[in-house]
């Protein structure tokens, strides 16, 4: 079993074109993040993520076994926490994207769609770690997710490792294994998404498995649909060609390609050990 625990959409899909396309993947189940990096939708319209995330429902609502709804909002719009729990009665949503542009993990205005999120029991995908489109990232540094501790209970899983910071991402992810949280009780998961350039991904990776483990690690692919099965493949390959390198277990890959994810989300291919 694969799960793609971070796939975009554009707003231009139809169900049964991704479909097909996680097929041809080979993925069994994705996790579909509202449009808002393409037009019309962005984060700074607040209308625009509103409609994506209905657009979202739509796609994915006759096809929740493999469709996952993640909704986005942004806490600087002053009515965010409303629109989550608007978002939150739409069939198919069952988590949440956000990206720090403009505020800090820990603002005021984070925290009041926290709530929200807690409440409907919705796990939470964030950016960490630098934007490749050059917007400063100064807002994404792995340390300032430490607020979710705030609201007990809430999931949160940082995407790419936070790279450049993964060190510090590491360091958010052992506290609890210090303290005797299991991975499956931790309220944080990472995903290896794009995340380090070639050069430094086997370090990078090694330190990850080692430091807080593949109990703690999901696959995610950040392709953008509509596109071919053979390009979320080409990213599963690249992912399994450095598991290969470092020698990872049939078990721990179960962890980072399927099962890490499944229990973020409490799926229930999370409780069948025999699932592989």
């Amino acid at each position: 079993m694969i799960i793609d625990a971070h796939l975009h959409t554009s707003g231009q899909e139809t169900s049964e074109d991704v479909l097909q396309t996680l097929d041809d993947a080979g993925v069994d189940i994705a996790f579909l993040l509202a449009p808002f990096l393409t037009d019309p939708y962005s984060l700074e319209d607040r209308d625009s993520l509103r409609a994506g995330n209905k657009y979202l429902s739509r796609l994915v609502e006759h096809h929740t076994d493999r469709l996952v709804g993640f909704a986005v909002v942004n806490p600087l719009h002053p009515q965010a926490a409303d629109d989550l729990e608007e978002a939150a009665g739409l069939p198919g949503i069952r988590g949440l994207k956000m990206v720090p542009t403009g505020w800090y993990p820990y603002d005021d205005c984070a925290h009041r769609v926290y709530e929200v999120a807690a409440r409907f029991d919705l796990p939470v995908l964030f950016h960490s770690g630098i934007f490749i489109d050059g917007r400063s990232g100064r807002f994404c540094r792995p340390a300032f997710y430490e607020a979710i501790r705030d609201h007990p209970g809430l999931r949160a899983t940082l995407a790419h490792l936070g790279w450049p910071w993964c060190d510090e991402a590491n360091a958010v992810g052992v506290i609890d294994r210090i303290n005797g949280v299991s991975p499956q009780d931790s309220q944080f998961r990472f995903d290896i998404s794009f995340g380090p350039p070639p050069i430094y991904r086997e370090e990078v990776f090694r330190k990850a498995l080692d430091v807080i483990g593949p109990r703690s690690i999901q696959f995610g692919s950040d392709r953008f649909l509509p596109c071919s099965g053979a390009h979320i493949r080409s990213a599963i390959d690249e992912v399994n060609a450095l598991l290969d390198q470092l020698d990872v277990s049939a078990a721990d890959r179960e962890a980072i390609m399927f099962r890490t994810a499944a229990e973020w989300l409490r799926l229930p291919a999370a409780l069948s050990p025999e699932i592989a």
